[in-house]
């Protein structure tokens, strides 16, 4: 069925559909932040695991590389499927089984053990983000990607928060490491069950023929799929077609800086805060400031770009915000030396980290993928842009802990501070291609 062939809801159907488009919004929103409580757990318990087995941060960081990997290649995989299959369904099966895997992972002990687990349950993990893209694509128009995906993206923020929160009261009531992981898949299957019956895939799966949500829409994204108005597209066609547009190839390269950035924050604050003299759950607790701030600076970069962007170009702010995180690392690489005795400015600038990273990095994980691949080719998009990214995310996930081994953390975070600069770079070099693409050509004079 064509867009032009389709009609107006009427007024009741039209409060039908948003009621349902509300709903799903809310799945999305609180599911991802269920898939965090059973991803962001493990962060909060290397410390616990690292007393219990005696394990260094280089061991500890066999389990993030390789988990990290199988991320990688999930997201490869299960972003195209989210194109093919729907959205909501990919969503659902890889909540469960991220249950499935944190239940099992208590029942061993060794390294190899814990990689093996963690990264099947990974694996389920990278199947929530491209099914959330794909459906939240199909539900609102293309207009207003930049607010929404502002604010579907605190989900991993808050994710984030909730569950190094979650944790951390666990861990006050004296719940042992094992907890960490059966607490949270008890809590995820209720909110599984929920996102079943919350949601619908899209308008159409409510009321067949109307004119909403994406189809409501006057902007076109920068992929060109052919039969945008048919059926579903070739995932070899969907890559063939954003491997030809100069966007997605300069986003490509942002996600591998951006997720390495991200990797080291998400997986390791809680384990840096202890070496520097904190307690288990004040740890967990204060790690998280980086995500909490991250929701507000992705809320802020959505918003603003959607009102001030109006040429399109969302890289330019990016790249001010990646300076401003350049800083950020520098001064904490600075205060680390001194341990608790700066306790309150380390924390400072960690939520100031989280404000100016996770808004560029959520823009490129969301907002610029809709602009690039519209719901079409969504979930393929965001799996390529996300398959690249997490691979530098495993480099982060060992390299970090190797370093902070041999080397201390004051040295990772000047690296990192290093990288956030070239990172800012870059986003400048995106805008100013972007701005020359879109220029008017010049007068012809004779």
């Amino acid at each position: 069925m064509t867009v032009s062939s389709l009609r107006d809801p009427t007024d009741a159907e039209r409060i039908r559909l948003s009621r349902w488009r509300t709903s799903s919004f809310w799945v999305m929103l609180v599911g991802y932040i269920g898939y965090y409580l059973c991803r962001g757990n493990l962060s909060v318990a290397m410390p616990l695991l690292s007393q219990e087995f005696h394990y260094t941060n280089s061991d500890l960081g066999i389990i993030l590389t390789f988990s990290e990997l199988a991320y990688a290649l999930g997201k490869f995989t299960t972003g195209p499927l989210a194109d093919q299959v729907g959205g909501k369904k990919v969503f659902i099966v890889g909540m469960v089984g991220a249950v499935i895997f944190n239940l099992v992972f208590p029942s061993f002990s060794s390294i190899f053990a814990f990689a093996v687990v963690w990264s099947f349950c990974r694996y389920f993990l990278s199947m929530g983000w491209g099914g959330i893209i794909k459906v939240i694509g199909e539900w609102y128009e293309p207009e207003r990607n930049g607010t929404i995906m502002g604010l579907i993206s605190i989900n991993f923020q808050f994710g984030s928060v909730a569950a190094s929160l979650f944790c951390a009261g666990l861990i006050a009531l004296g719940v042992g490491w094992k907890g960490l992981f059966y607490w949270p898949a008890a809590v995820v299957t209720l909110i599984a069950i929920w996102s079943y019956f919350g949601s619908r895939e899209t308008p159409a799966d409510v009321i067949p023929g109307v004119r909403f949500g994406k189809n409501a829409g006057v902007k076109k994204s920068l992929a060109d799929f052919g039969n945008a108005d048919g059926g579903s597209v070739g995932s070899l066609e969907i890559i063939k077609t954003l491997a030809k547009i100069p966007l997605f190839r300069q986003v490509v390269v942002f996600s591998f800086l951006a997720h390495l950035l991200r990797s080291v924050f998400l997986f390791w604050t809680p384990k840096l805060l202890v070496d520097i003299g904190m307690g288990n759950a004040n740890a967990a607790m204060t790690s998280a400031v980086f995500p909490l701030l991250g929701c507000v600076g992705t809320i802020f970069l959505g918003w603003y770009t959607d009102r001030y962007a109006k040429s399109g170009d969302r890289t330019r702010v990016m790249s001010v915000m990646l300076g401003g995180l350049a800083i950020s690392l520098f001064v904490i690489a600075v205060l680390i030396p001194y341990r608790l005795e700066f306790q309150t400015a380390i924390i400072i600038f960690l939520g100031l980290g989280g404000f100016f990273l996770y808004g560029p990095y959520s823009m490129s994980a969301g907002c610029l993928t809709l602009d690039i691949a519209g719901s079409k080719g969504a979930g393929t998009c965001t799996g390529m842009l996300d398959g690249v990214g997490y691979i530098g995310g495993a480099l982060a996930a060992w390299g970090a802990g190797a370093m902070s081994d041999h080397l201390g953390w004051s040295e990772v975070f000047i690296v990192l501070g290093v990288i956030a600069i070239f990172s800012a770079a870059w986003t400048f070099y995106m805008s100013w291609s972007f701005r020359r693409r879109v220029a008017p050509a010049a007068p012809i004079t004779a």
